[in-house]
């Protein structure tokens, strides 16, 4: 068609209209329909509120949706606006939402980001798609993931990506980003995948690890890859103890470490350009009393 001409009358010229995400905001407690007490509801579990779930709903069938508070049945818009409507197989969670428990927890696809701070189990056994977190996130942050990607700008609780109570494997797959400080048993039982922490880790990182990679790019609790029977934790800049039965091997650079550094610096993980020019690393073998065969490396 020349510059300037019109459509034909037979042919009409669709709006292009931008997709757009589904929106969740907390209520303020005035609107809250529900009787959770002044500080409203202490605990609200989000499970199942996935963009594979929602693509295609109305705002008032996502407000329908049944969720959990304090135990208690409701529905979502009994405690969010609700927005948007998910085109895009993206939800936005603007607001507090760190009693908000289970966001994203068994994702398959799409992406979920939470402008603020974030509770407990956030990418719980995530299986695709990418949970972005722009605040803190609480304990068991990506636990038992299976794929995918879980990115946090700021802290995040315990057990990181480690396996839940009475389960004998953590992760099995997919990439966690840190970009603050992370507490105690990060990546325990770990099976398979990377998870990658831009601060300081608690007591007990990489707490009988199967396999997979654990980095850490502040200072290290105690007992690093206790009872490991294969795997890497690799310290970027601390040089921690390694537990008792460890075996001390040789200061070399596995080549492994900078396509690993390369990679998870594309990821966004900031430490890894500074890891990349380390010239040697002191490599350590345990458990022993669980084979011998993971290791922990740090710059010698």
């Amino acid at each position: 068609m020349a510059a300037g001409a019109e459509c034909p009358a037979a042919t009409l010229c669709p709006l292009r209209v931008a997709p757009m995400p589904l929106v969740l905001t907390p209520l303020p407690l005035v609107l809250n329909p529900l009787p959770f007490g002044d500080a409203g509801p202490l605990s609200v579990d989000l499970a199942g509120i996935l963009p594979e779930r929602v693509r295609g709903l109305r705002p008032a069938e996502v407000a329908a949706l049944a969720i959990l508070a304090d135990g208690r049945r409701c529905e979502v818009g009994d405690l969010f606006a609700v927005a948007g409507d998910a085109t895009d197989a993206v939800i936005e969670c603007r607001g507090d939402f760190s009693r908000v428990h289970r966001v994203a927890a068994g994702m398959r696809s799409g992406t979920v980001r939470v402008a603020g701070n974030v509770g407990r189990h956030a990418g719980e056994a995530l299986a695709g798609g990418r949970l972005e977190v722009r605040g803190n996130a609480g304990d068991w942050l990506a636990a038992e993931i299976a794929g995918g990607e879980v990115m946090v700008a700021g802290d995040a609780g315990h057990n990181v990506a480690g396996g839940l109570p009475g389960s004998s494997l953590g992760g099995t797959g997919g990439l966690v980003v840190v970009g603050g400080s992370v507490g105690e048993l990060a990546a325990s039982r770990l099976r398979r995948g990377v998870v990658a922490v831009a601060g300081d880790c608690g007591a007990g990182g990489g707490f009988e690890m199967h396999a997979g990679t654990l980095v850490i790019g502040g200072r290290i609790g105690g007992q690093p890859g206790l009872g490991m029977r294969r795997g890497s934790v690799v310290a970027l800049t601390d040089r921690p103890l390694p537990p008792a039965t460890f075996r001390a091997g040789r200061a070399w650079r596995p080549a492994f470490l900078p396509l690993l550094f390369q990679w998870l610096a594309r990821a966004g993980f900031g430490p890894a350009a500074a890891a990349g020019a380390v010239a040697a690393w002191r490599q350590w073998h345990g458990d022993a009393l669980a084979g011998g065969r993971g290791e922990l490396l740090h710059p010698a």
